[in-house]
């Protein structure tokens, strides 16, 4: 069980509704806050406003902008770089997941998510 001192706030990021249900009742089943959003550029957009996101989980595939661009963005922004990223795919391409991962994504996820993934992840990142 994860510590109860601090509760993170996840920012799911996924253009497709029923996945990014998915992933907000898991998180939100492990007492995390979350605010999901349907694009990477809304994320970007919410990054600009709220400062007090501890993880980015986002879709690799999505409409205009991929996850991976915005892992790019936010790695290279000197405002946000300290917030892990964390893709995930339902194509599981060990060429995609190692160029996400040389980037800096703290982790790749295949879909479907499952709730140890996340209590996994969750807890790693509390441990920072």
């Amino acid at each position: 069980m994860a510590s109860s001192k601090q509760q993170m706030h996840v920012l799911a990021v996924d253009d497709n509704s029923v996945d990014r249900a998915v992933i907000s009742r898991i998180l939100r089943s492990s007492k995390h806050k979350v605010t999901a959003v349907d694009s990477a550029q809304r994320a970007l957009d919410l990054l600009g406003l709220e400062s007090d996101v501890n993880m980015i989980i986002t879709d690799y595939w999505m409409p205009d902008m991929t996850g991976f661009d915005l892992l790019k963005r936010v790695k290279g922004s000197s405002a946000l770089k300290e917030i892990p990223v964390v893709i995930m795919s339902s194509e599981n391409v060990p060429s995609r997941i190692n160029r996400c991962l040389e980037e800096g994504a703290e982790d790749f996820l295949l879909k479907p998510v499952r709730p140890s993934d996340v209590s996994r992840l969750c807890s790693r990142m509390m441990m920072r």
